[in-house]
């Protein structure tokens, strides 16, 4: 393992926060490894999230870029399986749209004052 590289505890904390994502709802790449401890491992968060076994139970496709949009190249077959997945969802439209500001989670609470 890499120097700083994150421990199989880390990759299961990913795992389990993964889980979590609701049905319909969307999650970015660097939202989702701060969610699980892991601040500033964005990539590295792709990098397991590929990795995963095709059959995976796991929400990968509720795993979305920075802009709300999907990673993949627009029409390569996982941009169109992770599209169909999210249209199944709620949280997509069949043009490629991503319901970013509506489905993103966890919300974003308004600041207090």
């Amino acid at each position: 393992m890499a120097k700083n590289e994150p421990t199989e505890q880390a990759r299961c904390q990913l795992l389990l926060t993964l889980s979590q994502i609701p049905a319909g709802r969307l999650c970015s790449y660097g939202e989702l490894a701060k969610l699980a401890g892991l601040p500033g491992r964005a990539r590295w968060v792709g990098s397991q999230l590929s990795q995963l076994p095709a059959d995976s139970n796991l929400p990968w496709q509720r795993v979305v870029n920075a802009r709300g949009k999907i990673s993949f190249p627009v029409r390569s077959p996982a941009y169109q399986r992770q599209l169909e997945r999210l249209i199944a969802e709620g949280s997509a439209e069949p043009s490629g749209r991503l319901h970013w500001r509506r489905c993103r989670w966890p919300e974003a609470w308004p600041a207090s004052t």
